[in-house]
């Protein structure tokens, strides 16, 4: 990308991301809100008008005490001391016109933080399973985390740094024009510009190297999330100090371009102060040339002094802010552009909610791939009668896990249909087909809370006796009593402080707290030692008790008594029968069978 599209592109995805925010400043339906920009605004031109009006009482006090005659009138009877006591006064009102317009403006800000970060925090939920599991979750938090925190600084500084500066560099060119000279205010507006024109350029070739600091910044928090969620994998092949040598190289190109920053702030400070430096002495100049030929009083002097100064220390802070803020529009163009990510699987407009009577699915003619040039399923058609179970077996890569995915409908089908109780899965609201449904995974992930908070997930508004009743018919309530806490045990991440056994079963609490019509057991035992899986097969076939089960096995021998038993390969039906029937038919189910028994035998 050349410098001019990289511009170009910066520019545009600047003013996208302010055409974005600007509402928020203004929000819809919120009386009290916009009564709060309102009075904030007020408060903001009454500080201003303070603020310029202050010098005037700075140059009475001087003139007053080098016996200049005081003009106006009013300001002779007050005297020196009045004077000086006013010029304080005004200094006081202005910070306290500041203050109350930040205290009003506060709400507003926060409400723009919260809606912003709920609305991002929403769409990473509702975006599709493909992305997610392509996105880095290291990454992804910290572009929500810095588009966060860049909201709050550019709602802070763009409307009480920028716009209030240019309001009163407007006040101090009138006064400069009226009360002085026309060419006061032309070295000052030629300052201006030279200054702004300088601290644009240059911060743009900052962007450029900040960006860079960034993705180098995001690189290693991936890497270091990534190598601290695998804990135990990098222990067990003693990768500490590889993995420590992959996060240096991601830090050492961070510290590079971390470097360049550095560099490039001190040549733009020095620009910045050698060109307002020459501006003030210029000013400064013409105003002792004044005095001398008796034009102005050593009142004036100090005063234009004081306007020059009063122009100095905010320019000099907008070089801080613009660099900021040109950097928060680059952090929320990266939020926004994922907010702007589509979502992949959506609702009909106005999808009714899924109906379940009977709990019948039907997989229709499906044919499905991740990838367009590699099909998962081809043409697949299953039957899952009410209150029957259907396993679904096969080798790894045959597109077991996969139905199951399309079931909660993660993808839309490429072609066919799945359908329950009659209805297509994509004519209805996901919310409601998600809550018709239950499983029991491979490997159940519990949140870094408690027992009771991870067994309620099931149904938030559930009673704790209906907690404690989940748990005894999935048999852990007398494990969880024995606990220090009982069910105010803290899992740990991940449920890390769990045995898989122990995970598994508040897994199976937490479904049969949910009550669901349609079950889905996808693989639920194949991660547990054989010991620890029989024991939790009574309790998974009680479950299904009543259900429509729909289980994705691995171990054959968890399934035998299932109603009917579905064999995949290669993406197609090869058999399918009751277990007795596939054995007596001496096919591939026969063949895996007897593969998986000798296997038990040999492992005995």
């Amino acid at each position: 990308m050349t410098h001019a599209d990289f511009e170009k592109e910066a520019r545009a995805s600047g003013w996208r991301t302010i055409r974005k925010v600007a509402p928020y400043l203004w929000p819809e339906g919120e009386t009290g809100l916009r009564a709060r920009v309102v009075l904030a605004m007020a408060a903001l031109f009454v500080s201003k008008l303070i603020a310029v009006a202050t010098p005037f009482f700075y140059k009475a006090a001087v003139d007053s005490l080098s016996g200049e005659t005081l003009d106006p009138v009013w300001m002779l009877a007050m005297g020196a001391i009045g004077v000086t006591i006013a010029y304080g006064m005004a200094r006081l009102m202005n910070v306290g016109f500041q203050q109350l317009r930040d205290a009003l403006f506060a709400a507003v800000g926060q409400r723009a933080l919260r809606q912003l970060a709920l609305e991002t925090f929403t769409h990473i939920h509702r975006l599709s399973l493909r992305y997610h599991i392509t996105r880095k979750t290291g990454g992804l938090s910290r572009i929500i985390e810095r588009g966060v925190k860049g909201v709050e600084f550019l709602l802070r500084f763009l409307l009480f740094s920028i716009g209030p500066l240019i309001l009163e560099l407007l006040m101090i060119g009138v006064v400069l024009a009226v009360v002085f000279d026309i060419w006061y205010l032309a070295v000052v507006t030629v300052t201006i510009g030279l200054y702004i024109w300088f601290t644009f350029k240059v911060t743009e070739w900052r962007v450029r190297i900040r960006k860079e600091m960034n993705d180098q910044d995001t690189d290693a928090n991936q890497k270091a999330i990534d190598s601290l969620l695998n804990f135990e994998t990098v222990k067990y092949f003693g990768a500490e100090t590889r993995e420590a040598a992959r996060y240096d190289s991601a830090m050492q190109g961070y510290e590079k371009a971390a470097l360049k920053t550095s560099y490039s702030l001190a040549f733009l400070n020095f620009g910045q102060s050698f060109l307002i430096t020459t501006g003030l002495v210029i000013v400064m100049v013409m105003a002792a040339v004044g005095v001398q030929n008796g034009a102005l009083t050593v009142g004036d002097f100090v005063m234009v002094n004081a306007y020059m100064i009063q122009i100095t220390m905010p320019l000099n802070f907008l070089g801080t802010v613009y660099r900021e803020i040109r950097q928060s529009l680059i952090d929320m163009g990266e939020m926004f552009d994922l907010l702007e990510q589509p979502r992949e699987v959506t609702d009909k407009p106005g999808a009714p909610d899924l109906k379940v009577d009977g709990g019948e699915v039907v997989f229709d003619e499906m044919v499905f791939g991740y990838e367009d040039a590699r099909p998962i399923l081809k043409g697949v058609s299953i039957a899952v009668p009410a209150g029957q179970t259907v396993a679904i077996v096969g080798p790894s890569g045959s597109g077991k896990s996969t139905i199951g995915r399309l079931l909660f409908r993660f993808y839309d089908l490429a072609s066919g249909s799945l359908r329950i109780d009659g209805q297509d899965v994509r004519d209805v609201t996901q919310d409601s087909l998600h809550a018709q449904i239950g499983v029991v995974p491979q490997d159940t992930v519990l949140f870094n809370d408690t027992i009771r908070y991870n067994i309620a997930y099931g149904r938030p508004e559930a009673s704790f006796d209906e907690i404690v009743a989940a748990a005894k018919a999935a048999k852990i309530d007398d494990f969880i009593q024995g606990l220090p806490d009982g069910y105010e045990t803290t899992v740990g991440e991940r449920g890390l402080k769990l045995s898989g056994g122990e995970k598994q079963r508040v897994g199976i609490a937490r479904t049969l707290l949910k009550n669901p019509p349609i079950l889905l057991l996808d693989e639920a035992t194949s991660a547990l030692d054989t010991e620890t899986e029989m024991g939790i097969q009574s309790e998974l076939k009680a479950m299904g008790e009543g259900r429509t089960v729909i289980t994705i096995a691995h171990r054959l021998s968890t399934i035998a008594d299932a109603d009917r038993i579905v064999v995949l390969e290669n993406g197609e039906i090869v058999e399918e029968g009751t277990h007795e029937a596939l054995l007596a038919k001496a096919g591939r189910y026969a063949q895996l069978w007897y593969r998986q028994a000798s296997e038990e035998d040999a492992a005995a």
